[in-house]
């Protein structure tokens, strides 16, 4: 058997049974990390604007501010991301809304890991062509539901 041998039809609607009603949604990163995220851009802002009202920040090259600026709105753009991201799990497959759309069908997973970190509990879906994909699980929901992908659709040998 290939050490990439997915789950027969069957053990795949029954994944699709104990997750429960479809589409799940919610968050993909825990609110604290986005209240965290929004409290780090409100140091740096507050920092940055005292930095640049002061004599000191009126000697800073043009180069150099403009450099900054643009660093804090990457910042930025992340919060945003983290604070407004959403992760899916449908009868399609798995989707997740960030700077750019994340989006696997259940067709093309090979394999998944699940990997349960402090602040954040991640899937890893391996496909078939390309680089692994990975989402974020924000709420318990979809954190089960992770667990639960990953025993079905592990390695087998």
């Amino acid at each position: 058997m290939s050490p990439f041998a997915k789950p027969s039809p069957e053990e795949h609607a029954e994944l699709l049974a104990q997750i429960g009603a479809l589409p799940l949604r919610g968050r993909a990163w825990p609110r604290w990390i986005g209240v965290i995220a929004w409290l780090i851009m409100l140091l740096i802002l507050a920092r940055l604007i005292a930095t640049a009202s002061s004599e000191a920040g009126q000697q800073i090259a043009p180069m150099v501010a403009g450099a900054a600026l643009v660093c804090v709105a990457a910042l930025l753009v992340m919060a945003w991301g983290i604070w407004t991201s959403e992760t899916e799990i449908s009868e399609y497959g798995l989707r997740q809304s960030w700077i750019t759309r994340r989006e696997v069908p259940w067709e093309q997973i090979q394999s998944t890991k699940f990997i349960p970190l402090v602040a954040s509990k991640k899937l890893v879906c391996f496909v078939q062509k390309g680089r692994p994909v990975t989402f974020q699980a924000g709420t318990p929901e979809l954190q089960a539901a992770f667990a639960r992908i990953s025993l079905v659709y592990r390695r087998r040998a």
